[in-house]
């Protein structure tokens, strides 16, 4: 082999070492930037269902055919318009709850208590999360559009009891749901939390849109990035994302 072919095989470790270096120097720069951008925060929001736990574990299969049972029997309709109308209902409200609420009188209670009474056994405790979220300077609070008993379930389930300072559901909200900003600001007001001191973790985008407007920092938590001007961070890992601040 040549005297250059020598010197190039020679040459190519310290090339990738010297790439490899800048790359985790550019990763560690990005890490801090993110972090200086929470520094301000500190009272900590998170979302329950699809952001406390992954989205393959997939409740929500189970609780829309309750809500579907629910909406059948309640409004006497065969079961395609029952869906129908879980679904419309969903879309148009934030909730199937405040469309049955608002145009047909519907009691939440029995509704809160039948469609979030589902099996929980396939979740599974994530100790890195819940270290993540105790390093965590500040307030940190459950805010879910379900209800306050099925949120103390699921954090249960995930190991995750015991590390926030509250739990809200949608019955703190006078029922109303995210997205309405009134329904956020009733949370808020109740707990005594600053928008402008908050961050707000969801995994459904148009509930970041009224806490971008109150001042909030907002990170969606999802598979893939869906970039919004309301949406400032994105993390398909909260514990990894949350590891960077706490």
């Amino acid at each position: 082999m040549s005297l250059k072919c020598w010197q190039s095989l020679a040459a190519k470790p310290r090339l990738f070492q010297a790439k490899e270096i800048a790359l985790i120097a550019a990763l560690d720069k990005f890490r801090r930037m993110v972090a200086a951008s929470f520094s301000h925060v500190r009272a900590w929001v998170f979302d329950l269902d699809n952001t406390l736990y992954p989205p393959e574990a997939r409740l929500f299969d189970q609780i829309e055919v309750r809500m579907t049972d629910f909406v059948q029997r309640a409004l006497g309709v065969d079961r395609a318009e029952a869906d129908r109308l879980r679904a419309s209902y969903w879309a148009r409200y934030g909730t199937t709850l405040a469309g049955l609420m608002n145009e047909h009188g519907v009691d939440p209670g029995p509704y809160l208590y039948e469609v979030h009474e589902i099996g929980l056994s396939h979740l599974d405790p994530d100790p890195d999360l819940a270290a993540a979220i105790q390093r965590l300077p500040g307030r940190r609070i459950v805010y879910t559009n379900g209800s306050k008993p099925y949120a103390e379930r699921v954090l249960a389930a995930r190991g995750l009891t015991g590390i926030f300072d509250a739990v809200y559901g949608v019955e703190h909200a006078g029922f109303r749901p995210k997205p309405e900003q009134a329904a956020f600001e009733a949370v808020f007001a109740l707990d005594g939390l600053a928008p402008e001191e908050g961050a707000m973790f969801e995994d459904d985008i148009r509930n970041l849109a009224a806490p971008h407007a109150m001042g909030m920092r907002t990170v969606h938590v999802g598979p893939e990035p869906l970039p919004h001007p309301h949406i400032h961070h994105h993390t398909s890992d909260l514990a990894g994302f949350l590891s960077q601040l706490g």
